[in-house]
């Protein structure tokens, strides 16, 4: 490697930084805004200015942090510059894949797991290559690998997951047995005490014993504020306490508003402390071994001894990267993505879930559920019945719609953040990069589980989405390590080849993920279609209804008009397409039914009586996509076997009955839409003609089977579609003359 190839790479190093930063901050801005915004505790916009606060004072305690890059993972003093940047080069583009992939899928993971990875993986690539160069050289690959340091930091990262959980759940448990869920009365007693104790704890692990990487410093303050700690810690408790009483007792102030504010400043303020290593950690490594390199005699063949020394960080360089961090924050899609994910695991109502249940996740939940059957046994009743009523969630008021409502209330949001922050400063002045992800996202799933958030009708979702982030985790670590250790060979044997070839792969896959989250984006808006506004007006509940019944009979009307084509076309990756799809139409489906079970209970409080018919919608709209689901997958299946395709007299049987059965489609689709029937006999007619016609090509079906002109597989498929057509149209009839009673068009649309 020549001294003008590592000038570009020093250069490029630094732009990566900055991309990093953008990527890192998108996938850890869940772990500081999830309790704000889960709680609604104030409007997004002032969340999101205390958190862009609370990271520009984190940045300035970051310097001692800066070290892991250099020298927690490998010994610099055995690899010269050019092996360095190599190495740091490889770290820096699988990081930005890494996360920018994670991101993408909405899943938060790690980015100090994902920078120790990497770091080790290329870190051993470079190691490999210099044992095998050096044949008559005595050292082993653990010479070079820090090992000792390196099995610290995992080790760490792993037993935070624990800890993180069990301390979240224990004290979300203890605050909720004080306060309860109505806590209004109890916090005016001895709320001012325990918020003085949540800011005394939250201002000792993050002034005392964050004080240690602080930038701006010096030895004697830092001294100084260890000797006195008590004092201040006391001091903190005293005016706290004092002050939150006074806004309790004189202005009637929900104290637990500026507690989960103060703790988001806190978090995000511990999280740019403790992970802006990860972001430019390596790049300031590369830059610092490149600066001593240039003074030495022998740039490219000097070792790097000069970075195993403690190395002072400009406050500059951290507040100019900690100012990138809080604009992505604020202008960043993929956050409110990531975000999401995390707070509909630990919401205390039931909603729409994001993960299916798992067999392990349903023996989780099974060996739980014995676990506290025998714990109840065991429990004096008195004891069970004062801690069950303690726990038992307050109904909200039915005048607060979904969309306001909160995930969870403010004590579980201050616990969060309060716990969170605790650990992860603690961890930052011990200089071990813990993963502020992983600690706030156990911390935020213990305190849903301790407030029974996870229920019967949730649990087994919610134990699945937290084993599909877990296990992200852990194929974070192993990705990491895999592809910068193959990323660390390309830049090392094809050097300016591999160089340009890594910057053009990283570009494309950055590419595909923006496209793929733009759709993901759009899918969501589509979703948000089928929201029930002004649930407590039944007329005009019914007929959004009906509006989301047209649109959701608009999508599985085109979907089976390109099924239709693609199965006789044979095509393949249209058919994948569309089998990728049922899935969004089976939601589409389970959210049109929840909206109806809410304009029911909307109709029963008001006395009023609502037709049996009107009930059967649930009915018909499962049949619906249920045999949606089932055409578009035995056509999915049949191609990709690559069975016989369909008979030129099927084909055109099929499109005969295409035709009727998409007309049918269209016109109830255009009666829901427009709150009119168009001409409700000529439905009714349409499907008479459609039962007919099956039965006819049916007929000619059993001819084919006799002359063995159409083999078993191709049977299946053509008696499977046809009858899930007629079987279809005659859903919508009915939901036609649901549709015509609820709205009493005074049409006949019985079949």
């Amino acid at each position: 490697m020549g001294l003008q190839l590592c000038y570009v790479i020093v250069g490029m190093l630094i732009l990566f930084a900055i991309f990093d930063l953008m990527v890192g901050v998108t996938n850890d801005a869940v772990n500081f805004l999830n309790s704000a915004i889960g709680s609604k505790v104030a409007p997004f916009f002032i969340i999101m200015i205390v958190a862009s606060l609370g990271i520009l004072a984190g940045v300035t305690f970051s310097g001692g942090m800066m070290e892991v890059a250099r020298k927690g993972i490998f010994h610099p003093q055995f690899f010269t510059m050019p092996e360095l940047l190599t190495i740091f080069l490889a770290v820096m583009i699988t990081d930005i894949l890494l996360l920018d992939l994670f991101n993408t899928h909405g899943l938060p993971t790690s980015t100090t797991v994902s920078i120790v990875f990497e770091l080790l993986g290329a870190a051993v690539a470079m190691s490999i290559i210099k044992i095998m160069a050096a044949s008559n050289s005595t050292m082993a690959l653990w010479d070079y690998i820090n090992t000792a340091k390196a099995l610290a930091i995992v080790g760490g990262i792993l037993l935070s997951i624990v800890i993180a959980f069990f301390a979240g759940a224990l004290m979300q448990f203890l605050s909720r047995l004080i306060f309860t869920f109505d806590y209004q009365s109890r916090l005016k007693k001895y709320g001012a005490l325990w918020g003085g104790m949540a800011m005394t704890a939250i201002t000792f692990f993050i002034l005392v014993k964050g004080s240690k990487g602080a930038t701006f410093m010096d030895a004697g303050t830092i001294i100084w504020i260890k000797g006195h700690s008590v004092i201040i810690m006391s001091g903190i408790f005293i005016v706290s306490a004092f002050i939150f009483q006074i806004l309790i007792s004189l202005f009637k102030i929900n104290i637990l508003k500026p507690i989960v504010l103060i703790g988001t400043f806190a978090l995000a303020m511990a999280f740019a402390a403790n992970d802006l290593v990860n972001f430019i950690g390596v790049p300031l490594a590369g830059l610092n071994a490149f600066q001593n390199a240039i003074a030495s005699s022998d740039p490219l063949n000097i070792t790097m001894t000069a970075l195993s020394k403690k190395v002072h960080s400009q406050t500059y360089i951290m507040l100019i990267a900690g100012l990138i961090m809080v604009i992505t924050l604020w202008l960043s899609k993929k956050a409110r993505t990531v975000t999401e994910t995390e707070i509909r695991l630990g919401q205390q109502d039931e909603g729409t879930e994001k993960f299916e249940s798992i067999w392990l996740s349903r023996k989780i939940v099974n060996m739980f559920g014995s676990t506290f059957d025998i714990i109840n046994n065991l429990t004096p009743e008195i004891f069970r019945k004062t801690i069950s009523r303690r726990l038992a969630p307050v109904v909200e008021s039915k005048k607060i719609s979904s969309v306001e409502r909160p995930s969870f209330d403010l004590i579980r949001a201050s616990v969060n953040l309060m716990v969170a922050s605790a650990v992860v400063s603690f961890a930052t002045s011990l200089k071990l990069p813990l993963s502020t992800t992983y600690v706030t996202f156990m911390v935020a799933m213990g305190t849903s589980f301790s407030d029974r958030a996870w229920g019967r009708e949730s649990a087994v979702y919610r134990v699945t989405g937290v084993l599909a982030v877990i296990g992200g985790w852990f194929m974070t670590a192993f990705i990491a390590f895999v592809v910068s250790f193959i990323f660390a060979n390309i830049l090392f044997y094809l050097k300016i080849y591999g160089f340009f070839i890594l910057l053009s792969f990283a570009g494309y896959m950055i590419v595909k993920n923006h496209q793929k989250h733009k759709k993901q984006e759009n899918d969501k808006e589509e979703m948000s279609i089928y929201t029930l506004h002004n649930v407590k007006n039944f007329t005009e509940s019914l007929s959004q209804t009906f509006d989301h019944l047209a649109f959701l009979l608009k999508g599985i009307r085109e979907s089976f008009d390109v099924t239709f084509d693609s199965l006789f076309e044979e095509d393949l990756y249209k058919l994948r397409q569309e089998r990728m799809r049922v899935k969004h139409f089976q939601n589409s489906t389970n959210i049109i039914i929840a909206n109806i079970f809410k304009v029911l209970r909307l109709r029963s409080k008001e006395g009023q009586e609502v037709s049996y018919n009107f009930y059967q919608i649930i009915r018909r709209l499962q049949k619906l996509t249920d045999g949606h689901r089932d055409t578009v997958i035995r056509s999915s299946m049949h191609v990709s076997n690559h069975h016989k395709g369909l008979l030129d007299v099927q084909i055109a049987e099929l499109k005969e009955i295409k035709t009727v059965f998409l007309n049918i489609f269209s016109l109830v689709e255009t009666a829901f839409r427009d709150k009119e029937i168009v001409d409700c006999q000529e439905a009714v007619k349409q499907f008479h003609y459609l039962s007919e016609l099956v039965d006819e090509f049916n007929e000619n079906q059993v001819g084919r089977i006799r002359d063995d002109s159409s083999k078993t597989r191709l049977s299946i498929l053509f008696y499977a579609i046809s009858g899930n057509c007629v079987m279809m149209a005659k859903q919508n009839v009915k939901l036609l003359d649901i549709f015509n009673e609820s709205f009493k068009l005074n049409q006949d649309c019985r079949i």
